[in-house]
């Protein structure tokens, strides 16, 4: 193969190529992640980032094959976008967002592989997470959808949703049935003693962000905490979990996870998340 996979607007090799889409997306370990998952299993394939501007992409989506892609990850801003430009699955539908394309019988389909991401993260790193009767999710956004989304699907009885703006709380909670609790920031000390698992989805602990100021030691001592956020890698709130003796989940591992379903979609295999792929993109994300 002569080159890594397609260029925007043109058709190319029959060599299969897959992209992400977003804007801007040149932040993206994914090409780290799919195109080391091409070399160990030995296929012949391309992954690259398209940056496409929000009015350009009903072109992009429409003729994503004829670009020379057989499938797409999509992030931000294009999540919402795509849903009509494809047919989503459950999932998708549920989430109200995708992050994932792909052809089935000439049709380009969609779905949320956020979901699985974490879900399958946590198995990994905390087994028995799931046997918890109630949760704890702080933030309303798009991530705190899938995670709700995926919660609900593994059977836990009751969400707490807790948001600096109670009233996105209280609307996502509408939407995914009276087994999510919305409320206010102000009481989630008071839910915490009772909260098996603690999911953090804000960007809070962020590396340029403010601090999540959660006092992990009114979390019951079998708790689960785990935190969407990668950079850094050890967030202020794992290491807290962590120096209490709790199990933790990281967003590297949610990072990971999610990309396994697009991957086998696309390719025809499915991959892997080794020791050896996390340390590839942990050596990318701290690198100066």
């Amino acid at each position: 193969m002569s080159r890594e996979g397609p260029c925007k607007g043109s058709v190319v090799s029959k060599v299969p190529a897959a992209c992400l889409i977003g804007w801007p997306a040149a932040h993206s370990r994914s090409p780290l992640i799919h195109r080391y998952w091409l070399r160990t299993l030995g296929i012949e394939g391309g992954y690259v980032i398209e940056a496409v501007p929000p009015d350009d992409l009903r072109d992009f989506v429409l003729r994503l094959s004829l670009r020379g892609f057989v499938g797409a990850n999509v992030t931000l801003p294009h999540k919402e976008g795509v849903l009509a430009l494809s047919t989503p699955d459950a999932r998708a539908r549920a989430i109200g967002a995708a992050n994932t394309l792909w052809f089935a019988n000439g049709e380009l389909r969609s779905t949320n592989t956020d979901v699985e991401g974490f879900v399958n993260n946590l198995d990994a790193s905390a087994p028995g997470w799931d046997k918890g009767k109630e949760a704890l999710v702080l933030g309303a956004g798009g991530s705190s959808r899938a995670v709700v989304f995926g919660l609900l699907e593994r059977g836990i009885g009751r969400v707490h949703l807790a948001n600096r703006t109670v009233a996105r709380a209280e609307a996502l909670a509408k939407e995914f049935g009276p087994r999510v609790n919305p409320i206010a920031w102000s009481a989630v000390a008071d839910v915490l003693p009772r909260a098996r698992l603690l999911v953090n989805t804000t960007s809070l602990g962020m590396h340029g962000q403010p601090a999540l100021e959660i006092d992990v030691t009114r979390l019951p001592q079998d708790a689960v905490v785990a935190d969407l956020v990668y950079v850094p890698l050890v967030t202020p709130l794992l290491a807290a979990a962590t120096a209490r003796g709790l199990k933790t989940a990281d967003g590297l591992g949610m990072l990971l996870h999610q990309a396994v379903r697009g991957f086998e979609l696309w390719f025809g295999k499915r991959p892997e998340v080794t020791a050896e792929l996390r340390a590839l993109v942990e050596a990318d994300l701290t690198k100066s």
